[in-house]
């Protein structure tokens, strides 16, 4: 076999390990994690954490006008949490990915707001280290529980912690005192005031929601060492 004809033979048989190669990943089924991953509910958490650099940018100044739509970009983010669980729920989209993302999420963009707010002055430093160390110890008390096999259900005093901090966050993002309108009459709001009240009445209610979660995790632990089976626990 001469020089020019294996040459030719080496072209061919490269060409053809290409067209095998680009028709396996042509024929590759995407990962599972992949196909959970493109759903509305998973898409809905993306964009909360897409919304996390808009409310910072809006916050970063916090004058009259940004401060309004910095309490808007959180709500759309708080609105959006609570549609993308409806959705996944329904329509029995609930994902390993989406279980990782929903409380990512939902803790980025609280934890910007409470480094923001600290920023503006608009609450205490030692009000947030409290607020986000309670949610990191929760989240090591969840991940045990989860290790353990142990269910958690959540709590009513956990939903209302959430619903007040929330709603603090939004009022002291808004910050400045503005009219609120009513029927009969027209009030001044001092919005940074009614904001700093739920934050605190929140933040009890995040220790004591705490302490019970924590001495149910340890009552469950203490009844599975001396053969009770398996435990549920109220979430915080």
């Amino acid at each position: 076999m001469d020089r020019p004809t294996r040459r030719q033979l080496k072209r061919e048989e490269k060409q053809r390990r290409k067209e095998e190669r680009r028709q396996r990943r042509a024929n590759r089924q995407p990962s599972v994690l992949l196909q959970e991953f493109w759903n509305l509910p998973n898409m809905l958490t993306l964009g909360r954490i897409f919304l996390i650099p808009l409310f910072v940018w809006f916050t970063y100044e916090a004058n009259p006008l940004d401060s309004l739509w910095a309490a808007v970009t959180f709500t759309v983010a708080a609105v959006t949490d609570v549609v993308d669980g409806i959705l996944a729920r329904r329509w029995n989209l609930v994902t390993v990915v989406g279980k990782f993302m929903d409380p990512l999420a939902d803790k980025l963009i609280v934890m910007a707001a409470l480094v923001m707010m600290v920023r503006l002055g608009r609450i205490a430093a030692w009000v947030a280290i409290v607020l986000l160390a309670r949610e990191l110890i929760i989240s090591g008390l969840r991940t045990i529980a989860a290790s353990e096999g142990l269910v958690i259900a959540a709590g009513q005093e956990g939903k209302w912690k959430t619903s007040l901090q929330l709603t603090g966050l939004i009022c002291l993002c808004i910050h400045y005192t503005h009219p609120l309108s009513l029927p009969w009459a027209t009030y001044p709001v001092d919005y940074n005031a009614v904001g700093k009240v739920l934050i605190y009445v929140s933040m009890v209610m995040s220790i004591w929601s705490a302490v019970g979660y924590f001495r149910a995790f340890l009552a469950v632990l203490a009844r599975r060492g001396s053969g009770g089976g398996a435990g549920h626990i109220q979430s915080a």
